[in-house]
């Protein structure tokens, strides 16, 4: 029972090393791949660090299409998927994810930040479907067909998708993890209009559902 683990990352130079870390070492993940979706900073030369592939896409294409570019690449049969600013992951995190899946108790994960800071650990309490954090058993997923097209909705898609397909989901609390908020990456007007960029999509997706 082993794990491929897909990161799709733009500009995450400053953070991803902290996510690919606390992976190393872990017997059950086989592969990590490192979806550099468009990057212009060093984020492929900070993975290249790692023992890590990676899919260096040179136009950025969205969330939904970095994380499509992993699934179709990964060998395992189960997929973690992590996003590449996480900070405080560590190796009982990413065990609790995966776990759960590879021992046929779900067939997919949603990771739930929590006592990290309250500005995330309140928009995960109020939409715990926009989790990045998920991990899920791959042969569910070949129908799933709205990958590209779903940008930063691609979460919230891929669980109503499994919720229509009485997928088995077993949210997992993720003690003391948090990430960078779009202001704190971008500053804070290029942060909130990148932000409204990120709700639109989803809510196109919550309307449209997959």
């Amino acid at each position: 029972m082993t794990v491929s683990v897909v990161i799709p990352a733009y500009n995450e130079e400053k953070y991803i090393s902290g996510v690919l870390a606390p992976l190393q070492g872990i017997e059950a993940i086989r592969e990590v791949i490192v979806v550099s979706d468009g990057s212009t900073d060093n984020t492929v030369s900070e993975a290249k660090k790692w023992n890590v592939a990676i899919i260096n896409i040179e136009h950025n294409i969205g969330k939904g299409g970095a994380m499509y570019a992993g699934f179709k690449a990964a060998k395992e049969d189960y997929i973690l998927f992590l996003d590449a600013d996480l900070i405080g992951l560590k190796r009982e995190h990413i065990l609790s994810l995966i776990l759960p899946v590879i021992n046929d108790e779900a067939d997919m994960t949603l990771g739930i930040f929590g006592q990290g800071r309250i500005k995330t650990d309140l928009a995960q309490i109020i939409a715990p479907s926009l989790t990045g954090q998920r991990c899920i058993n791959k042969k569910w997923f070949y129908d799933f067909k709205t990958w590209a097209d779903a940008g930063f909705g691609v979460e919230t898609a891929l669980t109503y998708f499994a919720m229509q397909k009485g997928i088995r989901i077993k949210n997992v609390n993720l003690p003391e993890m948090t990430h960078i908020t779009k202001e704190e990456k971008y500053g804070f007007v290029r942060g909130f209009a990148y932000r409204l960029k990120m709700y639109w999509e989803i809510m196109k997706k919550v309307r449209t559902g997959v």
